[in-house]
C-alpha cells in the first residue's frame, strides 16, 4: 500500500465544501481543514503509486473549488 499526503489550496470560502466532496472519493482516508498557506490536507492510500496517481490525485485535483495541490508521497524509510 502506498500513501501520500495532498496539500490543496482552496478559492476563499470553499474549504468546506471542498473537504466534504473530497472525502467521498475512493482512497481518501482522512480529509482535514488547516490553518496556513493551503486550506486542505488530504491522507490518501492506493495499491500501488500508479493507481496513487491515476485514481486518487487524479481526482481530488479535478474537484471544483481547488486552486493549486501538492502531493507528498510518504516514504518508509
Amino acid at each position: 500500500m502506498v500513501q501520500a499526503y495532498i496539500l490543496v489550496q482552496t478559492e476563499v470560502g470553499m474549504a468546506q465544501q471542498v473537504s466534504e466532496h473530497v472525502a467521498k472519493i475512493d482512497g481518501v482516508v482522512r480529509v482535514d481543514t488547516v490553518t496556513g498557506p493551503y486550506d486542505v490536507v488530504v491522507l490518501t492510500e492506493a495499491s500501488t503509486i500508479e493507481a496513487l496517481g491515476h485514481a486518487v490525485v487524479g481526482r481530488v485535483q479535478r474537484v471544483a473549488g481547488i486552486t493549486r495541490t501538492l502531493t507528498c508521497s510518504i516514504l518508509d524509510l
